[in-house]
């Protein structure tokens, strides 16, 4: 180690003597003022500064602190540093002598300081590194410099010398730290020649003018008492350290002396670190040993000043800063060196945890699964969401039974199951000294979620992985027993989750080490005596990283809220838990304006009372996302009703057609324009000939009401075949042939131009499976027309299965033999494909397919634009020709560029997802459960259906198959509390009707299935196998 110059006295020549050496070897004159110097004689000749070396000091080194002076000035002419006079290095007695310009300000230790300042202090250096880059000279190679980052390990023996125990302990663990985490990486990391000793008394600080330039006030005027905001950097002095060292070495002794006393280290540290590489950017591997080399400094500067203090005991520069070091490398060694190499990626502009971004991918990826970790389906469980902020409700009670309690009552008025505590929720109730840091602030925000349920309740791994630490936490306000499990992404990167707040038989019941699956059981809710003292709750956090102690490892600890002015950092550490339970965002937003209470009386007063809304306890839906509907407090509802939303609510293929067109074009049809052509004819090419000329409409309504005016106007007829509950549309000419509306409550009975034949109930018609003995009864209706007006029926029209009349299958060869009959009295047939077109029934694109037949006229809605207001008529050429009479028709919307965009996205979303055998194969399931479940509920007289179009028929009497309209009412609206979503039609309104989205898994079917099981249970009185 190189000593010798720091082991020689200070030159002590007198004033006459500088004088006249300033005078004679570099022509300047002026007051005398004796600077303080380490190792030096330092003395101000009026503008300029004598400088005396020490007689250790190698004539190499001042070359070198000439040559960097000259350099930078050269590279950066504005940087305000020492000018060296000629004619440069003189030879007195045993002393080497030059002479600098004077840099005006006052010592950075001496003023007060400010964000600005810090920032402007970190750009300074950062401005010095960047002169320096690629600057070389051979003296500045001592890798034996006593005052050398690289070799700290070298005055590390120094330690043993401290009397105080504490303060000899800190110092020990900083070098400790440094032989850990600094020394392996050594070799990673950039080399420069560096100034290395930018500490509070070689920065200089004064006023700065508009320019942004120093001013030239003298140097020792009080700046201390100036406003903050009008100090800058003036200088930088003193190169007499400068060694070829690590780069990063530079911005390290900056923060050593930059961060004396200042109240928050952190903040102050990313004032100086983001002004430093916004002119010098380090590395990742620079900045992961930052801090850990301003602790090193730290260390480093108390050890040799005490060393050289009872060498030099009247040298009071040696001490001048030790107190203050002591206090900041406490401060740096409290926190977790991890924390600190994260928080100088943040204050770099970084992402603070490298590995942050990649976990976070993951977990948002369809290859993240994760099991519930309750055993409950949080998608679909009501829940509470409670705030623990100051001054809100559940904060008035610092006892855990009584706040337990009102966590109850809250859950009992809602009918939820589970109470949710916030993610990154600043908290009131954090009252442990654990939670008081070095900063300024307690550690008070939220890095969890927290979910509030009945002690014992089972608590699950999400995901596969191993037991990390199964330990108690028993202080108050800690966790109690906590479980924290390792986990893998997909690539292999490492995170953990944390379990707190569990109960003591926990700690035996996992073993650290253990591997478990997604699913398992590894802890169980604990209660206040155990749990630190709260309501019973789990605490669930992420973590992409321990922070483990370099020297213990991790301990099974880990903090569960962090500084309010920090969390831009914690946040990359501890992500949101959400990720993995997956609660729908709207759980956490303010949903007073969307409470059912706040909309039913608008409703009441602004829509019209023939409107009516479904279930018993109103549903406010805010938001679909593929099978499911979402409330105004973020709970689930599996959607199987909704066919509207044929490809999954909210597809994104769906929702960005719409959005593309509407921001380029929408106008109507009386100007060409491609997207209609395009959807036309991919839409017809789904069809069997001759069915190819297609009309569009906004609704499966219009699309019926044109299939009516092309059916009479090309016949001359008027009247119309139907068949029994039928139900086509919400116009007056279609309520008139729909017996589902005139023959119910409020209807005005059959008009005399319609003439209705029989529905082909397999379950509850009076032909069985017998379809032609069901058809004939349309050649009976067509010969009704016959008689009333003398020509017979316009139009035979019937859904290719029947919606409203109980979702009912027709039986094989029904609607060939019905076409004949109709086509034989002179009637188009019409197939109503409204609500089971477009794959639905899973064996073919289009329902009628299925029953061998070419219909004449086609009508579509509700799934052809997935809730975008769309319907379409198609038919032959022959039919659209003779429908061209000379009346035009138009419709202001119908195939206007919007519509024809999400109807065509529909059908690619159809084919690129496989919609259609989806749906066969989903439903062959689906039936199959629900064929099981009739055999132990004998409220199941028939279930039936296609595909995902599916009915079960409830009845009171398996033999009389009285409908239990009253149970299907009633299971509607149980499996509506379970968050399941059903409906129920036909004649009596007792046929529960199944017909989601076609995203509908075999996960969601086995849902609806267990649910309906539990649902009948509970509504019928009893249960009986069938016969």
């Amino acid at each position: 180690m190189q000593t010798s110059v720091f082991d020689s006295p200070k030159p002590t020549l007198t004033d006459d003597e500088v004088a006249r050496l300033a005078r004679e070897h570099f022509g300047i004159s002026g007051p005398l003022r004796d600077l303080d110097s380490e190792r030096d004689q330092n003395v101000q000749v009026g503008d300029h500064v004598v400088k005396i070396a020490n007689e250790a000091e190698q004539r190499s080194t001042l070359e070198l602190q000439h040559a960097a002076l000259q350099h930078l000035a050269a590279v950066d002419p504005t940087l305000p540093l020492p000018r060296v006079l000629p004619p440069g290095i003189v030879q007195h007695q045993g002393n080497l002598l030059r002479a600098v310009t004077f840099v005006r300000g006052a010592p950075y230790a001496t003023v007060p300081q400010s964000p600005h300042l810090r920032h402007q202090l970190g750009r300074f250096m950062g401005r010095v590194s960047k002169g320096l880059h690629g600057f070389g000279h051979p003296a500045a190679h001592k890798p034996d410099f006593l005052w050398n980052l690289d070799a700290a390990q070298a005055v590390r023996p120094w330690a043993a010398g401290i009397a105080n125990t504490d303060d000899r302990a800190v110092i020990e663990a900083a070098f400790r730290r440094h032989s850990q985490r600094v020394v392996p990486l050594l070799p990673m990391l950039r080399g420069a020649v560096v100034h290395h000793d930018a500490n509070d008394y070689n920065v200089l600080v004064d006023e700065h003018t508009t320019t942004g330039t120093p001013s030239s006030n003298v140097s020792d005027r009080n700046v201390s008492d100036r406003n903050v905001s009008d100090l800058d950097v003036s200088g930088l002095i003193d190169f007499g350290d400068m060694v070829f060292a690590r780069q990063v070495n530079e911005l390290a002794v900056t923060l050593a002396y930059g961060l004396l006393d200042v109240d928050d280290v952190v903040a102050a540290g990313r004032d100086i670190i983001s002004g430093y590489v916004s002119e010098f950017p380090l590395t990742a591997e620079e900045l992961r040993v930052l801090y850990d080399l301003a602790a090193t400094r730290l260390a480093m500067s108390f050890v040799i000043s005490l060393h050289r203090s009872r060498e030099f005991p009247d040298n009071e520069y040696l001490l001048v800063s030790q107190a203050s070091a002591l206090r900041l490398l406490r401060r740096l060694m409290s926190l977790r060196p991890e924390f600190l190499h994260f928080a100088a990626r943040e204050a770099a502009g970084l992402a603070p945890v490298p590995q942050h971004d990649r976990i976070v991918s993951w977990l948002q990826s369809a290859d993240c699964r994760p099991a519930a970790v309750l055993p409950l389906d949080l998608r679909r469980a009501g829940r509470v969401v409670i705030s623990l902020a100051d001054g809100a409700p559940a904060t008035r009670f610092t006892d855990p039974v009584e706040s337990w309690d009102w966590m109850r009552a809250q859950m009992d008025a809602v009918d939820a199951a589970v109470v949710v505590g916030r993610y990154d929720e600043d908290r009131s109730c954090y009252a442990g000294e654990q939670f008081h840091t070095d900063a300024p602030e307690p550690r008070s925000v939220h890095t969890g979620i927290d979910l509030f349920i009945g002690e014992g309740t089972t608590v699950h791994a999400m995901l596969p992985g191993t037991v990390e630490t199964v330990v108690d936490n028993d202080m108050a306000y800690d966790y109690g027993p906590t479980v924290v499990l390792r986990h893998l992404t997909g690539d292999g990167t490492p995170f953990w989750v944390l379990y707190g707040h569990l109960s003591r038989a926990t700690l035996t019941f996992v073993r650290q080490g253990q591997q478990v699956a997604a699913g398992d059981v590894v802890g169980f809710i604990g209660d206040h005596t155990v749990n630190g003292g709260w309501a019973p709750h789990v605490h669930v956090q992420i973590m992409t990283d321990l922070m483990a102690d370099p020297e213990v490892g991790f301990d099974g600890n880990f903090e569960g809220a962090g500084e309010p002015s920090r969390m831009a950092i914690w946040k990359s550490i501890v992500p949101d838990a959400n990720l993995l339970i997956r609660l729908a965002p709207e759980t956490f937003a303010d949903h007073r304006a969307d409470q059912p209470a706040a909309l039913e009386p608008r409703r009441a007063a602004d829509l019209g009372p023939s409107l009516s809304t479904s279930y018993l306890h109103h549903l406010s839906i805010v938001r679909g996302e593929g099978a499911w509907l979402y409330d105004h407090t973020g709970r689930g509802y599996l959607d199987c009703v909704n066919n509207v939303a044929h490809v999954g609510h909210a597809h994104p293929h769906v929702v960005q057609a719409i959005a593309r067109q509407a921001a380029l074009l929408n106008t109507n049809t009386r100007y060409l324009h491609r997207t209609i052509l395009d959807y036309a004819e991919r839409l017809a090419a789904t069809f069997p000939e001759p069915l190819r000329v297609v009309y569009f409409t906004n609704s499966g309504s219009e699309a019926n009401e044109l299939a009516l005016r092309i059916a009479r106007t090309v016949t001359g007829r008027h009247d119309v075949v139907a068949l029994e509950w039928g139900y086509h549309g919400n116009t007056n000419d279609l309520v008139e042939i729909s017996a589902y509306k005139f023959n119910r409550k409020g209807g005005a009975g059959r008009s005399p131009h319609v003439h209705l034949a029989e529905l082909p109930d397999p379950y509850r018609g009076a032909h069985g499976n017998d379809g032609a003995a069901y058809a004939r009864s349309v050649a009976t209706a067509a010969g009704s027309a016959l008689e009333r007006n003398g020509k017979g029926p316009a139009a035979f029209i019937a859904e290719s299965i029947s919606g409203c009349g109980g979702q009912v299958v027709f039986p094989d060869g029904y609607l060939a033999a019905a076409y004949h009959h109709a086509r034989a009295a002179g009637a188009v047939c019409i197939a109503d494909e409204v609500q089971v077109g477009f794959g639905r029934v899973g064996t073919s694109m289009w329902a009628f397919q299925s029953q061998g037949v070419v219909p004449d006229i086609v009508t579509l809605g509700k799934p052809i634009g997935n809730g975008h207001p769309l319907g379409a008529v198609v038919t032959t050429p022959a039919l659209a020709s003779a429908f061209a009479n000379g009346m035009e028709w138009f419709n202001t919307f119908g195939g206007n560029p919007v519509s024809c965009a999400a109807g065509m996205a529909v059908l690619e979303v159809i084919d690129a997802e496989g919609l259609q055998s989806r749906a066969l194969t989903i439903g062959n399931h689906l039936l199959t459960r629900l064929q099981q479940l009739a055999q132990h509920h004998g409220a199941i007289g028939d279930v039936r259906g296609a595909g995902l179009y599916l009915g079960i028929d409830l009845v009171s009497d398996r033999a009389t198959k009285a409908p239990a309209t009253t149970v299907a009412a009633e299971v509607a609206n149980r499996l509506r509390d379970r968050g399941v979503l059903i409906s129920t039609d036909g004649p009596h309104d007792n046929v529960i009707k199944i017909k989601p989205p076609l995203v509908f898994s075999s996960d969601h079917a086995d849902i609806l299935c267990s649910e309906l099981d539990q649902a009948l249970h509970r509504a019928v009185a009893g249960s009986f196998a069938a016969p």
